[in-house]
């Protein structure tokens, strides 16, 4: 139960000051779960060698996706019945112990498990987040501070796969193998993140009667694990008409099916139905869905083309997307600042999923002697699109709910928009590894060769010249197809945007008034 928020003394506004100090451990803990999203990506050969666990290498990038995604929702209505920080703590707790075990972790076994763990406290941390900064800043105010969440994301994009091979790249560091650092060094972080939030993140809790949806919650993790393990690890190992691939996959949608029954009668839904029919709420996670695999799409296949195609080393890779995270945080400061400012947002997704698409779509001009400039020039464009877009529908979204359904309806969001990444990140890979066999069976390759290259791309330094350039053209040919069906994947955000209603944000006066009824609501 939390404690009770007096109705004589109604919530006080913090002073800007104030939110600076609280906007750093929450930026600290969203930077800690975005970065761990990608920075084990270039340290997975280093970690598959010292473990003999090639054949298991998908699960330490998956079990992560799977927990943190799985429980964003979650934390979002716990969140509401036993307050932010409590919650929000927590998460840190839980990924500084998942952080700790995983560079302990001595098999394969070990480290899926403690990744897992790790995800646990990831989706708390990124969905509590904006929960904590819609609890504390009107949504007119909320642009200018919510402009720097863009711009965590941007740097993680970038600082996760940097990192991720300046460790694997040292065999060891003060002893210890260098692949263990990039758990490890999460410990100092989540402690700073700790003592911040425990020092300044004093949000009035309001007591209320609460009943914990229980069933509700294990539909729903247990429908969007079968359904994400069916697209992320099955589908792409075993082929989408697999029988494994089939069952996993229709026993996560015969689960959601029995989730979305069981929540359309629940007293205290995981997901209240009720929100979709909110105009806004139900464009949003459309939105959100959709700019998660544009997102993922991007942070994935670039750093594959630099390294496959232009044959940079993983850490070079992780420089040269330097472009994309100056366009995600540029465009994120100037669009959060421009709504505090004018107070209008409809545009920015508009114009941010327009310039994403038309980035996506150009980078089918990519090809093995493109220069770097030019690579540059659509990294920017996409990361602009990016920094446009994601965190204005997030203002969107808390401008247009009840003070009430704050935590729910952010945490669904960002559920939503991990979905997409999965979702975008495995049907994008999907096609890039069935688009490369047939490229390099139709360009004279035998089949064992063919499956040698796509299995171990260091095999294309083994080949001729003329042998070379031909798998390269392949490889390049693949990403054009990727490219190709990304781009209309992103076009639809862009006509979703348009369908967006624009109101008016909500000032400090009418925004504690909201938050004091919701309070008067719980206690009356």
């Amino acid at each position: 139960m939390g404690l009770s928020m007096s109705m004589n003394a109604p919530a006080k506004a913090h002073t800007h000051k104030e939110i600076m100090v609280i906007l750093g451990g929450l930026m600290t803990g969203l930077l800690l779960a975005a970065l761990d999203q990608t920075i084990v990506s270039t340290a997975l050969k280093s970690i598959t060698e010292d473990f003999n666990g090639l054949n298991h290498y998908t699960w330490v990038v998956t079990a992560y996706l799977l927990t943190s995604t799985a429980s964003t929702p979650l934390y979002g209505k716990i969140s509401d019945i036993y307050g932010r920080r409590p919650v929000f703590q927590f998460a840190i707790v839980t990924f500084l112990l998942g952080s700790l075990l995983a560079g302990a972790a001595q098999d394969m076994n070990q480290l899926i498990a403690t990744r897992a763990l790790q995800g646990l406290g990831a989706g708390g941390l990124m969905a509590l987040t904006f929960v904590i900064i819609g609890d504390i800043v009107p949504p007119r105010e909320r642009g200018r501070y919510q402009g720097y969440f863009g711009a965590v994301w941007g740097l993680s994009s970038v600082a996760g796969p940097l990192l991720g091979g300046f460790f694997s790249d040292r065999s060891t560091i003060l002893g210890i193998a260098g692949w263990r650092w990039i758990f490890y060094i999460n410990i100092p972080f989540a402690i700073a993140a700790l003592i911040i939030t425990s020092a300044v993140l004093h949000i009035p809790k309001v007591k209320r009667e609460h009943k914990i949806d229980y069933l509700g919650a294990i539909l729903l993790v247990a429908g969007v694990t079968l359904t994400l393990l069916a697209v992320s690890i099955y589908g792409p190992q075993d082929g989408w008409t697999n029988t494994k691939t089939l069952a996993y996959l229709g026993s996560g949608l015969l689960t959601t099916i029995l989730f979305l029954k069981w929540e359309s009668t629940a007293v205290e839904p995981i997901i209240p139905l009720t929100l979709f029919k909110n105009h806004t709420f139900s464009l949003t996670s459309v939105l959100g869905a959709i700019i998660g695999a544009g997102m993922f799409g991007a942070i994935v296949m670039l750093p594959l083309y630099m390294q496959v195609v232009k044959g940079y080393t993983a850490t070079e890779a992780g420089l040269k997307l330097i472009p994309l995270m100056l366009g995600i945080v540029s465009t994120s400061i100037y669009s959060g600042k421009a709504i505090t400012k004018h107070g209008h947002y409809k545009r920015y997704p508009i114009i941010g999923t327009g310039i994403m698409t038309l980035g996506i779509l150009a980078m089918v001009r990519l090809d093995i002697d493109t220069p770097y400039w030019e690579i540059s020039i659509y990294a920017i464009m996409v990361g602009a699109g990016l920094g446009l877009s994601m965190q204005t529908i997030v203002i969107a979204l808390q401008n247009a709910v009840e003070f009430k359904d704050m935590g729910v309806a952010t945490s669904s969001n960002t559920f939503f928009r991990s979905l997409g990444s999965v979702f975008g990140t495995a049907a994008f890979g999907t096609i890039l590894t069935n688009r490369l066999g047939h490229y390099l069976a139709t360009s004279g390759f035998d089949p064992a060769q063919a499956g040698q290259i796509q299995n171990n791309t260091a095999a294309i330094a083994t080949l001729s010249p003329e042998g070379k350039i031909t798998a390269l053209n392949a490889f390049v040919d693949s990403f054009h197809v990727v490219f190709l069906v990304a781009a209309p994947v992103v076009a639809v955000g862009f006509i979703v945007a348009l369908f967006l209603r624009e109101t008016p944000l909500r000032t400090n006066a009418d925004y504690a008034s909201a938050r004091n009824e919701s309070a008067g609501e719980a206690l009356g």
